[in-house]
């Protein structure tokens, strides 16, 4: 009884790692893509987006069908949902990027290397939740403070892009970029979003 009780209890933190662990390899996919744009790299972005989403649908009918779970429901689905975010919009930044044509700037591969980092820092927080909560709790910490770090670096660029736009053509670019980098601080945002149901499920738990 004690085994099944075990393995039903871990598979919500299996999956959510799941998600977590593909959600730093579409950071990666990104980086990679912003520095020298491939429809390669963009193809397996969107292999891995749709692959994460799976990952997803399978942790809430598990969560829908289950009625002991390792910590609460509402968390384990806030959490999930908030690192599917991150996914969806570092996807949704490569898609702005190919419709809009815009070219990527050092601005955006700096806000995603912070991502990258941030993406790191969640799926080893959710590694460490079941048997070391206080060192998942400080990968959580440093996640937000990536988080922070993006939102600077996106003040920089939005700083940089309205000097002097006089020039019609060069503020429809600025508009552009602006949508693009919006997606990128988004993406902190719910990489922030996640670090925090993290901090509220450690403090439930001990």
């Amino acid at each position: 009884m004690l085994k099944i009780f075990k393995k039903r209890r871990n598979i919500f933190i299996t999956l959510i790692h799941q998600q977590a662990s593909l959600t730093l390899e579409g950071m990666e996919a990104l980086k990679a893509y912003l520095i020298k744009p491939d429809q390669v790299l963009a193809d397996k972005l969107t292999a891995i987006e749709k692959e994460a989403d799976e990952a997803r649908r399978i942790l809430i009918e598990e969560l829908n069908r289950t009625f002991i779970t390792p910590f609460d429901r509402e968390d384990i689905f806030a959490l999930s949902r908030a690192v599917d975010d991150v996914l969806d919009y570092a996807y949704s930044t490569m898609t702005e990027i190919v419709i809009l044509k815009v070219k990527p700037t050092d601005y955006m591969i700096q806000m995603c290397t912070l991502l990258r980092d941030a993406a790191f820092e969640l799926m080893r927080a959710i590694e460490r939740l079941q048997d070391h909560p206080n060192v998942a709790s400080e990968h959580a910490q440093r996640a937000k403070a990536l988080e922070n770090k993006v939102e600077t670096v996106y003040r920089e660029a939005l700083a940089d892009m309205f000097h002097e736009t006089d020039d019609v053509k060069l503020l429809i670019n600025v508009m552009k970029l602006r949508e693009v980098y919006r997606h990128l601080s988004n993406a902190a945002d719910r990489g922030d979003e996640a670090a925090n149901v993290l901090a509220d499920i450690i403090v439930k738990t001990t």
